[in-house]
């Protein structure tokens, strides 16, 4: 597989088709870190600049038109500019957009995910993935008395500095497989925080209960993301959860859940899909509508760290736009639509999408996998399975590149990554396009 020639000549077409992005980027560049505001979406040798969405499409500044499984990292799972939702913005911004008291839309929003999600009694807003993870990391450590957090290898939980140790390290410097090492993922981590850091081998539950157990004294959590989302989409074992949940409570340590990507594969997440209730769980993305969210919650009486009804509350939380109505109306409106029947149709979408994208990679005798669950998918040139970090890590990343930006060039947005999912908008034709797609790009990626 030839695959540099491959990416060579379609990034030759990106360019001539996409000329105002480029202009675009290159006037950002003058005040914007390299043209970017987000690292996450940047794509070589410049990511196309998109002027509208509508429901499972989106328009670039050129006039191409591109079907979005890229959906903001899983969060539009309704697509873009949705009635219900549009109708809730509409009408809360002629009502004013944030104010400094409660409103009834945290109320309401607060009581629909704690139906929905079991391990959720009580919950508290944020205003990203980010802030949640960091504040359920704090909560924590002020109850349990203890100062180390575990994590998964691969795992992202946002860019707190907790959360950015061993997200994407090399393997040259990951450690052992069944322990790995602790790694900073940029030079502004400081050592004590990297200290505080257990890594754990994801799916690998004989090795995680022994490192768990080493260091149950000075372990105040483990988190751990149900589908590891940054490394490729990558499910938990249903028995490595169970074994986290029987392990952790065993030695006296929080377990807490990252669903901020897998809450969109059931009504209640991944812990609904599973039986699997953890102590606390962090939310985001698809709970904000569209607008920048997050969530985090769990037992009562871990949550009340944070009640200030006493007087100052054990820990405290606070942020100008927590629980601002605009998001919070967005994302119940959001809820609303996520029956059942919906979130079945979504899975079977994925589903149909992963079996298709897998033959057609097997058809062009391509070393590949599909990983997935739901509505989420990743594409991986690496061989099968893959169950962890590292198995992905060791895929062709220059042939994912190319097929990136291929689909790119055939009206199909995947995240740079590789990954995507679906959203309400699309159907069987949506599917069936990106399939066919995806047999002519892998054609092209097996003959170089």
């Amino acid at each position: 597989m030839a695959a540099w020639r491959v990416l060579a000549r379609e990034l030759e077409v990106y360019r001539r088709r996409t000329p105002r992005s480029a202009a675009l980027r290159e006037a950002a560049r003058a005040v914007l870190p390299g043209g970017n505001n987000r690292s996450s979406i940047f794509l070589q040798p410049y990511p196309v600049y998109v002027t509208e969405g509508s429901g499972c499409r989106l328009t670039d500044l050129d006039g191409h038109t591109y079907m979005d499984f890229g959906n903001n990292y899983t969060a539009a799972i309704l697509g873009h500019a949705h009635p219900a939702v549009v109708a809730a913005l509409t009408a809360q911004a002629r009502r004013g957009a944030s104010f400094a008291a409660p409103t009834a839309a945290e109320v309401t929003l607060a009581r629909l995910l704690c139906e929905r999600v079991p391990g959720l009694e009580q919950v508290r807003f944020t205003n990203s993935g980010t802030e949640a993870t960091l504040m359920a990391c704090r909560a924590a450590r002020a109850f349990t008395g203890k100062s180390a957090i575990a994590k998964f290898e691969g795992g992202y939980h946002g860019s707190h500095e907790h959360a950015e140790v061993s997200v994407a390290p090399t393997l040259d410097r990951a450690g052992p497989p069944d322990a790995p090492a602790a790694v900073p993922s940029n030079p502004a981590i400081p050592e004590g925080v990297v200290r505080d850091v257990l890594v754990l081998p994801y799916n690998n539950a004989e090795a995680s209960i022994r490192l768990i157990q080493a260091n149950r004294d000075r372990l105040a959590a483990v988190i751990v993301e149900p589908v590891l989302g940054a490394a490729g989409m990558i499910p938990a074992k249903p028995e490595f959860l169970r074994t986290l949940r029987s392990v952790t409570q065993e030695c006296g340590i929080l377990l807490i859940f990252d669903e901020v990507i897998s809450f969109r594969v059931a009504p209640g997440g991944a812990q609904g899909l599973t039986g699997i209730r953890p102590d606390l769980t962090t939310l985001g993305k698809i709970i904000g509508g569209g607008l920048p969210v997050g969530a985090f919650g769990g037992r009562a009486d871990i949550m009340a760290l944070f009640d200030p009804s006493g007087g100052s509350p054990r820990v405290a939380h606070a942020g100008t736009f927590n629980g601002n109505p605009m998001t919070l109306e967005a994302g119940a409106a959001t809820l609303r639509e996520l029956t059942p029947a919906v979130y079945e149709g979504l899975g079977a979408l994925g589903h149909r999408l992963r079996l298709g994208a897998q033959k057609a990679l097997e058809e062009a005798g391509l070393t590949g996998c599909v990983t997935g669950v739901e509505s989420l998918f990743s594409l991986h040139f690496a061989p099968p399975p893959v169950t962890d970090y590292r198995a992905a890590a060791r895929g062709d990343r220059e042939a994912l590149q190319a097929a990136v930006v291929m689909l790119l060039n055939r009206g199909i947005m995947l995240v740079p990554k590789g990954s995507g999912c679906i959203s309400t908008p699309m159907g069987e034709a949506e599917v069936d396009a990106f399939l066919a797609a995806f047999r002519e790009v892998s054609s092209l990626l097996a003959t170089g």
